[in-house]
Order: structure tokens, then sequence, then C-alpha cells
């Protein structure tokens, strides 16, 4: 398993118990990558209880592996219309993710 396939591993077992705390109100998806998805979309995508919360994993520690131009922008874009971003490393365990996600997201 690549890096970054641990990570979004991390951040699904995370997505998925708070999916069974409210599966009414929390639902995510992770966009198609490659040449049918489109560029710069961060790899997880959540709407919980009317909040829009975006996601991008990334191999590495501490930031060690930067965002594209891209990927920044897109982040950008979803956090200037009122949603909330972060980007998850290796670095980031899963109680960081938890408590993020309830504070942003729920």
């Amino acid at each position: 398993m690549t890096p970054e396939k641990k990570v979004k591993a991390k951040c699904t077992r995370i997505l998925k118990k708070l999916h069974q705390e409210d599966p009414g109100s929390f639902y995510y998806f992770f966009p198609q990558a490659g040449p049918f998805g489109r560029a710069g979309v961060p790899d997880i995508i959540i709407s919980a209880r009317g909040r829009f919360t975006a996601i991008e994993c990334k191999a590495g520690k501490n930031g060690l592996k930067k965002l594209t131009k891209l990927q920044a922008f897109e982040l950008k874009k979803i956090s200037q219309s009122g949603g909330a971003v972060t980007v998850v490393d290796e670095s980031t365990t899963p109680l960081e993710l938890e408590a993020w996600l309830r504070k942003k997201a729920l």
C-alpha cells in the first residue's frame, strides 16, 4: 500500500465511524482521479448537516509533500465559498482528524 493510500485509509476509518453515528446527515465520497476526473479536486468530499468539507490526503509528514498549485487553488476556492478544508498527511493522528471533523464538519 502506498503512503498516500495509508493516509486515505486512516481518513476512511474515521469517516465510516462518523457516518455510522449519524448516517442521515453525513455523506462522503472520493472523487474519481485520473483522466476522467477533474484535476486538483480534493481527495475526499464531505457533506455533513449542510456543511461542505474537503480533505486533501498527502504522503509524507508535516507537509513534506506539498500541494500542487492546482490543489492549493481548489482548496482556496472551497474555503472562500464557506467550505472547510484540511490537508491530512502521515503525521496527522486519527484523533486529530476526528476532532477537526467534529469541529468543522459536524
